[in-house]
């Protein structure tokens, strides 16, 4: 170990903390909003980084059908639950929601890779792929069990991991993919190389921060997401759909872990198991911040990256169950300092 080897490892850190970071902020507005212990948010890191990479090699990704399919679905269940009181203004936008969106998005992914369009057209595509992804998710699975105990949402969270998962496996191989650059610009500092895509990864990290934070600060909908977190019951007493807080935290969630696989892809390979192992790190970060504190969250993402750069470093077969390991002082320090509560019933 000297200083070049030490600037190394902490440079790897902060990158891979930076993606955890974004990670582990999706994780905890999620079960600030609905509950959702959101274990499907390596799905949308694999989604989003082998769809982008599938529309740079030229190929059409089967997510984007997976979409169209899934919007069919959630399509009745709202048909479904707005029976008693059915209206046409409704029935049209729900149709335009859930069947002419990814209609559209599937058109485009069939029709735009042929003319290979360029970096930036497939990262927007990818996105809306993954977006209506989580959108419909929340719909079919989550929004009909937003009033049951956290332990039904969280094996629902469960199955719908092992379904994506699956479909994955089916869409993309068990081969692994990567994707292009988002940039090949290179900046020396001394001893370190940074790369553009690794500028790109802190670049868009706080850019995300930010905007979160003045969506949750100035926006409508960012306040009435706040207000659902402290208190579901009470948003609704006031006029708030926290089921519209729900479809917006899991539209968030999935887009930040579509943007997350795309920062990743062209630095290594991905392979369609590949984001769950990364999203559980984000977890660890979210569980230090007691999955309610976005800047200790932040904070404990960089701390894990770094942990597992070192680890990597002087104990390679190990690095995982290091990291893995931090979570367990936290667990115990909260459990033997929080006093028992009932969970709120609705």
């Amino acid at each position: 170990m000297n200083t070049t080897i030490l600037l190394f490892l902490l440079q790897d850190g902060v990158t891979n903390g930076a993606i955890y970071a974004l990670l582990g902020l999706a994780l905890v507005l999620v079960f600030a909003v609905t509950r959702v212990i959101l274990i499907p948010q390596g799905e949308f890191i694999t989604f989003g980084a082998l769809t982008y990479a599938t529309l740079s090699a030229g190929g059409v990704p089967g997510t984007a059908q997976l979409a169209l399919v899934m919007g069919v679905v959630a399509f009745g269940f709202e048909l479904f639950g707005a029976r008693k009181s059915l209206h046409l203004a409704k029935v049209v936008r729900a149709a335009l929601i859930y069947i002419v969106f990814p209609a559209v998005v599937l058109a485009l992914a069939t029709w735009l890779p042929a003319h290979k369009p360029g970096v930036a057209v497939n990262i927007a595509l990818s996105l809306l792929i993954v977006a209506a992804i989580g959108l419909f998710l929340y719909r079919i699975a989550f929004q009909p069990l937003a009033h049951t105990s956290v332990l039904v949402l969280l094996i629902a969270s469960v199955g719908c991991h092992l379904a994506l998962q699956g479909f994955g496996l089916v869409f993309f191989g068990a081969e692994g993919l990567r994707g292009p650059p988002l940039s090949d610009v290179a900046l020396s500092v001394g001893p370190l190389l940074f790369t553009g895509q690794s500028l790109a990864v802190y670049g868009i990290t706080l850019a995300l921060m930010a905007a979160l934070w003045l969506f949750f600060g100035f926006t409508r909908y960012g306040k009435a997401l706040r207000a659902t977190a402290v208190n579901r019951l009470g948003a609704r007493l006031v006029g708030i759909r926290t089921s519209l807080s729900g479809q917006i935290a899991f539209l968030l969630a999935s887009v930040i872990g579509a943007i997350s696989g795309i920062l990743i892809v062209p630095i290594t390979t991905l392979y369609y198991d590949t984001g769950f192992l990364i999203g559980l790190k984000g977890f660890v970060a979210a569980i230090i911040g007691g999955l309610v504190s976005y800047p200790l969250t932040a904070v404990a993402a960089l701390v894990v990256g770094i942990v597992e750069s070192f680890s990597s470093f002087y104990a390679s077969n190990y690095k995982e169950v290091i990291v893995f390991t931090l979570i367990l002082p936290v667990l115990v320090l909260r459990s033997l300092a929080a006093p028992a509560v009932e969970e709120e019933k609705d």
